[in-house]
């Protein structure tokens, strides 16, 4: 017996309308922002959803440091690393300094969370 029903990522984030609308045009999903503009969503109809949640005094991750461990993260796969590299640089992202691998890229998005983009 399955204790959940699914499971949901929450990131913390200094403006949580803008880190889901970097997300929402990263995976072409929906973006909902409650009034008080500290809770947002990013929604499909077939996964479960992104939520972000504002943070005072928010830190980001150091990667590949441990001073703010990353916590988490997301790998999104992708057809062509090159095209995906620039399209997520331009909604937003930044490219880490350090790239470990060959099959995927390190990316931080706009509040400095790693996600990685990885050749399908």
């Amino acid at each position: 017996m399955a204790i959940a029903k699914q499971p949901v990522v929450v990131l913390d984030a200094p403006d949580a309308a803008e880190l889901a609308e970097f997300y929402g045009k990263l995976l072409d999903w929906k973006v909902t922002v409650d009034d008080d503009g500290t809770w947002a969503e990013v929604v499909s109809d077939s996964w479960p959803p992104i939520c972000v949640q504002q943070v005072e005094d928010y830190h980001a991750p150091s990667w590949p440091g441990q001073a703010h461990p990353q916590q988490m993260h997301i790998d999104v796969i992708v057809d062509d690393l090159d095209d995906a590299e620039k399209a997520v640089l331009e909604i937003g992202a930044g490219k880490a300094e350090q790239q470990p691998g060959v099959t995927f890229r390190v990316f931080l998005d706009p509040a400095g969370h790693p996600f990685c983009l990885c050749q399908n």
